[in-house]
């Protein structure tokens, strides 16, 4: 099997600025990428990630609200110009708002298709419209959810949007696979964010609720950014050369199984 490596890969990482997209980043910098673009709406901190990647590999910031429809053109333009052709997207930005069936506005709903589903929809046409031109391989792996598969009754915008980034994994997969360019995807449980961490704080969750909840999962703790950044550093390598169109469970809990 080919090495885990991603030596001369120009990656573009949505929410790269913090928790699972900047573990994924860090992680792809670890692996021998040529030059790492990461995007995200907090200016300071995206300038300090980048800061960090550049001490190991071509690294440059792109402050964009992906909520914006004309963004994805204008990260992989900027990304592009400043470290070449892009190989490898990675779709980790996301929003996680709750709301039910009753609660949910019109507006919520909007924003999250717009930045869950939309916005890897712009930045996977663009990335792939690069590759097709330049006659290369690629790889893409979208970030999505276990809600995907139907979620909690409090996560309907956010179930919903995911789980049409899911079935556009496939999709694009199916589409782009003769020209070598790979898509899939992680369907990612219960994580430990910073994002998570304040969607937690503004529902008036207790402060320590990460200690009260980590003990009550199957293995002890949450899933850590660390643990999914080597699946998409694989998923963007070569050692999965053969790979397309999966949606890859990652979570403590098995969809199906009861009891």
């Amino acid at each position: 099997m080919p090495a885990i490596r991603l030596d001369g890969r120009v990656l573009l990482v949505t929410g790269g600025t913090q928790g699972v997209g900047e573990a994924i980043a860090r992680a792809a910098a670890e692996a021998g990428a040529a030059g790492i673009a990461i995007t995200g709406r907090d200016r300071a901190r995206g300038a300090a990630v980048a800061a960090a990647l550049a001490r190991s590999t071509r690294a440059c910031f792109v402050a964009a609200d992906l909520a914006d429809a004309l963004a994805p053109a204008r990260i992989v333009a900027e990304a592009g110009a400043a470290l070449g052709t892009i190989d490898g997207l990675v779709n980790a930005a996301g929003l996680t708002d709750r709301g039910t069936l009753e609660s949910t506005t019109t507006e919520l709903w909007d924003r999250l298709f717009a930045v869950n589903a939309r916005a890897p929809f712009l930045l996977m046409r663009q990335v792939a419209r690069g590759l097709l031109a330049a006659g290369r391989p690629g790889a893409i792996v979208n970030i999505i959810t276990m809600s995907s598969h139907g979620g909690q009754p409090f996560l309907v915008a956010y179930s919903a949007s995911k789980g049409a980034l899911a079935t556009l994994t496939k999709n694009a997969a199916h589409a782009l696979r003769a020209a070598r360019i790979r898509v899939n995807g992680i369907n990612l449980g219960w994580t430990d964010t910073p994002g998570e961490h304040a969607i937690q704080a503004r529902d008036g969750a207790p402060a320590d609720w990460l200690a009260r909840a980590g003990p009550e999962q199957p293995f002890g703790r949450l899933i850590e950014p660390r643990d999914v950044a080597g699946l998409a550093v694989y998923l963007l390598s070569d050692a999965a050369m053969m790979m397309t169109g999966s949606l890859i469970d990652f979570d403590q809990n098995v969809i199906g199984a009861y009891g």
